[in-house]
């Protein structure tokens, strides 16, 4: 069997003699174990660490683990996390329920050591084999280079087939304010089985592919138009000025309204030294000197 001995994974379970039983028994296996008391620290731990893999209790006070699992196929950053139900609950209803939100795979107390190192192996195994598949087949385009390509679907969403309904949903309608659930209702999918499957194939849930279409979308508007950040907010299917600034810095470590004054002065000076050139050589003519 493989052994993984620099995976980090989170265990969170709200009862102390389960957790660490499983924590102590993870680094006698040689990972790397990190114990939550309850689904909010265990979110916050996920965020902070962002592990290799996620063995969460499906009831737990405060915050359930489907709540959590809710919140990591959410996140870009999380989406593809491999998250193991280890739960005493064992009911086909809750099991369908887990694998809706997007489980990798679902254990009941009690499980041998031998069934929980097994599944651990096979989803690092299937996450690292996804991970150097996705390297391979889409490597990654920074926002920063965008500007320079043609702003369309072909320069954003992967070549999936069978996404290719999804994203031509996103693409015909991200200026509507559309949503997960807008998206979902749209393909007959539940929300949470479709985020799970588009995050797994591409490796950022529907909600960011949202998002990423709209940042492309913008950096024309605020280079070549003199439109408000209200009016492009807007027009691009934003609620508020406020969250597409927010969203905007995220995606390109700037405000837009610094982008904007950094591209549009950038394209003024290229076009300010062409017009000078030419200037320059309708002014500049040779003069005939004749002798007396």
């Amino acid at each position: 069997m493989i052994m993984y001995a620099t995976k980090k994974i989170i265990v969170i379970d709200n009862e102390v003699v389960n957790r660490n039983f499983v924590l102590d028994y993870l680094q006698a296996k040689g990972y790397h174990g990190i114990g939550a008391e309850n689904g909010i620290i265990g979110l916050q731990l996920i965020k902070e660490y962002l592990p290799d893999l996620v063995i969460c209790e499906m009831v737990m006070p405060d915050m359930d683990g489907y709540t959590v699992l809710r919140n990591l196929r959410e996140d870009r950053l999380t989406a593809i996390i491999p998250f193991i139900f280890l739960t005493a609950i064992n009911t086909k209803a809750s099991l369908r329920k887990a694998m809706e939100f997007g489980a990798d795979d679902y254990l009941t107390k009690p499980a041998t050591t031998d069934e929980l190192l097994r599944a651990i192996a096979i989803r690092l195994q299937k996450q690292d084999l996804f991970r150097s598949w996705y390297a391979t087949n889409f490597p990654q385009v920074t926002l920063a280079e965008l500007p320079n390509t043609p702003v369309n679907s072909q320069s954003i969403f992967p070549n999936i087939p069978h996404l290719k309904k999804v994203f031509d949903y996103i693409e015909a309608n991200y200026q509507e304010g559309i949503t997960l659930s807008d998206v979902a209702e749209a393909v007959g999918y539940s929300s949470a089985y479709l985020t799970n499957q588009v995050a797994k194939q591409t490796g950022d849930p529907i909600n960011v592919w949202i998002i990423k279409r709209r940042m492309v979308a913008a950096l024309p508007l605020l280079k070549n138009t003199n439109q408000t950040i209200e009016e492009i907010s807007t027009n691009l299917g934003y609620q508020s000025a406020c969250h597409f600034s927010r969203q905007f810095r995220q995606y390109n470590h700037t405000s837009p309204t610094d982008w904007r004054k950094k591209n549009q002065l950038n394209s003024g000076l290229k076009n300010t030294n062409l017009q000078f050139i030419k200037n320059r050589s309708q002014l500049v003519k040779p003069v005939a000197v004749g002798r007396n």
